[in-house]
Formats: C-alpha cells, structure tokens, sequence
C-alpha cells in the first residue's frame, strides 16, 4: 500500500483583486489530505473585512471606463486565452492538488480538472469573437430595435469541493468573457488548487481588480452573497444550500444561477450490450466517477426485470474488480471520500440501505481492506431496492449504486423522472431511436444515450431541485449577460 506524500504548501497572502495582498486576520486554514490524514498545506482563510476589498477592488475595475468591461471582445479573448495557456502549464501540479485533498483518483483528476478548465475558457474566447455586441432585429410596431449586450457587474461565485476547478471555469470563464468583475470563493477542503489558479490568473496578465480568490467556509459564503456590492451569484452545491442561497438573493432582487444536487437514474433497456469490454469504462464514467462524488451521476440503476440478475452481476464485477487505492496511482478508480464528514455520511446511508431491505451484493459496512486510515468506504451495491427507499430518493455523494427493477419503457421512464431532482441521467441501448425516445421523455435537464459527460457547447443545468439557470454553451454566457433593447421610431 503505497501513501500519498505529504506536500506541506504554506500560503502568506490573500489574492484580493489580482494582487497578493496580506489578510485581514490571523486565521488560517488547514489542509490535510484525504488519503492519509496528514497536514498538507494551509492557507489564510478570508474575513469579512478581506471580501469589503475585493468587491471594492472589483467595483473599481468594472467601473472604470477604460477598464476590462469596456474592452473589445476580441482583446477579452486574448487574456483569456493566455489565462488557459497558463492554466495548462499548472494542470499536473493542479490535479495532484485536487487528488491529495479530495481523494479524486489521478487518471479521474487528469480527464476532468486538467481537460475541462482550459477548454472552458478557450470556448468562451472564441464565443465571444463571433457573439455581436450588438445586434439589428426589425420591428412590429418601430422601424426596429437594437439589442444590446453588457456585462453585469460584479459576480460571486461560490465553488464546492468535489470537482473545484472545472466548476470554477462554468463561472469564471463566462464571467470574464461577458466583461464582469469575479469574486471566487473556493470551499475549504478544496483551497491549494485554488492558490494555483491565482497564480496562473496573475502571470495571465488579468486586469488588476477584475478577480479575487478569497477562502472560507459557509459563513463567508454567506457574507458574499449577501454583500451590497455584488450585482449576480453563480452557486454550486447541495440543494439545501441552494436554498439558503436563492432566499438571500430573492430578498436583494439579485440573479442568481444554481446548480445543485442529483440523484439521476441509469437506464438500461432490454436491448442493451452489458459486455463490461465495451461499455465498463462509460458506465463507470456515468454512475461512480470521483468516488462517487460528482452531482449528475446515475446512481439509481434502472434495469429490466427480464435481466435483472444480469444486470446485478454486471455492476458487481464492474464495482469488485475496479482497484481502490491512493488516488495518486494510475490505476486506481476508487480513493478516498473527500472528507471526515463525506465519509461518515455516507457509512450512514450504507446503514440506512441495510435497514430499508435492500440487498448488499457488493460491499457494506466498514473500511475497505488494508486501510486502516483515509476516508474510505467501501464501494457498494444495493439490489433489491425499490424506488421509494431513502438510498435511491436522497443523494449520497458516494460509491454506492442501487438497482431497480422495471417492467417496459414507460415503466422506467415514470421511476426516472418520479425524484426530487433532474440534473442527469443516461439511457444504455443497442437502438439509438428507441434510447431517443426515452431520453426525450425522462424529466431531467441533461441526459446521455450509452454514456454521460458534459459537452461545453451545450447548455448543462438541472430541473426541479437540482436548481435552476444554465452553464456551458452561448446560454453559459448569456447567464453574466444584460440585454438592453433600444427602439428606433425613424
């Protein structure tokens, strides 16, 4: 059993505005990794007093009148595009940042954290080279309007831990295209890959003002999206903490994008190919990715009942022979709940399955095998179980599937869409227009036919709990976007 070796990075600074600048307080945040509970870094954490500056900062910057939101869309393309050059120059040292604090095995790390965040912002670069300002419609009643694009203003993002850095590009990237000021803040167990970022933002050549990266935990995040000075808030999270945002922002008359959580459905068709040759490394792409941590993921399997045993036995080689193990070896495809509490959380679920009936095929309770430190747990299927339990209704967050049986098409399309949430989802079939057809009709705002992955061109967002507004694609950009209309009567 190897171990993960510990980093010990100290950070001195806050980036505030675009400039290191010393915090307010004293108080600092600790970074220990997920693999072997050691000390791996430690950062300032922000105060309240840090934010008043960097939304002072940032209005200063979006306000001035030669500043970055009167740029040419063109120049704002550059930036950004040397920001992605020096994202990529950093993407190892990032991945094996995100690896050791939230335990995302490396070859998982690499796909997402070190693809996704570059490309983020090269889209959006080129979005905005071919997106009009301005643009010409003629009129019912006038001559015709003029349809005017402006940024915002000030945005706040909040980040969450699971997958930091591709979900700082769905707000960062849109953001500084449209022209606004950012203030991010990251989540606590999740801050060293941050400070990477920073540093890449500075060598960018970003405006100074324009982006601040302030640490905290959920008071901060509180503090931000409550500040006066912010025009627009772009949330990641649990529901729950979606609410709390949404309510904050509902009293201030302030647009808000959320994104929250999932509890998606798998669905495999009668006709569907399970050789794990084929399909092993899509399916687990789509429902146990990150260890499970990732919000669009199908954990609820819906299988034939004709095929059910098949199906049960397909997911349990699948789960039993995919190796855990330090997330910093290739080979590993399950490491470390991110934290502590992500680990006790879901034990408890694993418990409450038990308790609820439903079969362990793969599993259960206790740590895996050889692990007698790190956030473990043991990947874990449940058959058996029926669509009202707590284990296939609440969001885990963790490597535990539950299998459900259906009778035909329609009957899985209602136990699919019969959830809290609809972020996800993916339909496995040997016809595609049959998967088109159920695809189409389950009540979710993404789904993919025989796998799952966001595409950045196309909108990505959830319907119901799982929030509301859209990341990724022109919608992406239309999000940090004011639409003026101007009237022309000669």
């Amino acid at each position: 059993m190897s171990l993960t070796t510990a980093t010990n990075v100290d950070r001195a600074e806050l980036f505030i505005g675009g400039v290191w600048q010393k915090p307010a307080s004293d108080r600092r945040i600790t970074v220990r990794s997920a693999t072997t509970e050691e000390v791996i870094g430690s950062v300032p954490e922000a105060t309240e007093a840090d934010v008043d500056r960097a939304v002072a900062a940032a209005r200063r910057a979006f306000d001035d009148p030669r500043g970055w939101s009167t740029w040419d869309p063109a120049d704002r393309a550059a930036v950004i595009e040397r920001l992605a050059d020096e994202v990529d120059a950093r993407s190892e040292e990032t991945v094996r940042a995100i690896s050791q604090q939230n335990g995302m095995p490396i070859t998982i790390a690499r796909a997402l954290e070190a693809a996704y965040p570059s490309a983020t912002l090269r889209f959006y670069a080129d979005l905005i080279r071919t997106q009009p300002v301005e643009e010409q419609r003629p009129g019912l009643f006038l001559k015709s309007t003029t349809i005017r694009r402006t940024p915002i203003g000030v945005v706040a993002g909040i980040i969450p831990w699971n997958v930091p850095q591709s979900l700082t590009m769905t707000k960062l990237a849109p953001a500084l295209a449209a022209g606004n000021s950012i203030v991010l803040k990251p989540s606590p167990e999740t801050v060293l890959d941050a400070f990477i970022l920073a540093d890449a933002i500075s060598a960018a050549g970003v405006p100074e003002g324009v982006v601040s990266i302030l640490p905290g935990g959920r008071d901060l995040g509180a503090y931000i999206v409550s500040h006066p000075g912010i025009d627009k808030v772009a949330f990641t999270g649990s529901t729950v903490g979606g609410r709390a945002v949404a309510k904050a922002c509902a009293e201030l008359l302030r647009p808000v994008s959320l994104e929250l959580g999932g509890k998606s459905a798998a669905i495999i068709l009668d006709d569907a190919d399970l050789d794990l040759q084929k399909i092993g490394q899509s399916f687990f792409t789509a429902t146990l990715a990150n260890n499970g941590q990732v919000c669009f993921l199908g954990t609820r399997v819906l299988a034939p009942r004709k095929r059910y045993d098949e199906v049960v036995d397909v997911l349990a080689a699948l789960m039993q022979y995919s190796p855990l193990g330090d997330p910093l070896e290739d080979a590993t495809l399950f490491g470390p709940m991110a934290s502590k509490a992500q680990q006790e959380r879901v034990a408890n679920y694993i418990e409450i399955g038990k308790s609820e009936g439903g079969r362990v095929v793969v599993g259960g309770s206790g740590r895996p095998d050889g692990w007698d430190r790190g956030h473990f747990v043991r990947p874990t299927l449940f058959a058996d179980v029926d669509n009202t339990a707590r284990i296939a209704q609440e969001e885990i967050f963790g490597p535990v599937l539950t299998v459900i049986g259906y009778d035909d098409d329609a009957d899985a399309i209602r136990i699919a869409s019969d959830s809290e949430y609809g972020l996800g989802g993916s339909v496995w079939s040997a016809d595609p227009d049959r998967a088109m057809g159920v695809a189409r009709a389950v009540e979710t705002g993404t789904i993919g036919i025989n796998g799952y992955i966001p595409e950045l061109s196309a909108p990505f967002g959830g319907v119901k709990q799982s929030g509301y507004g859209k990341e990724f694609g022109a919608e992406g950009l239309a999000a940090y976007q004011q639409v003026k209309s101007i009237y022309h009567f000669a």
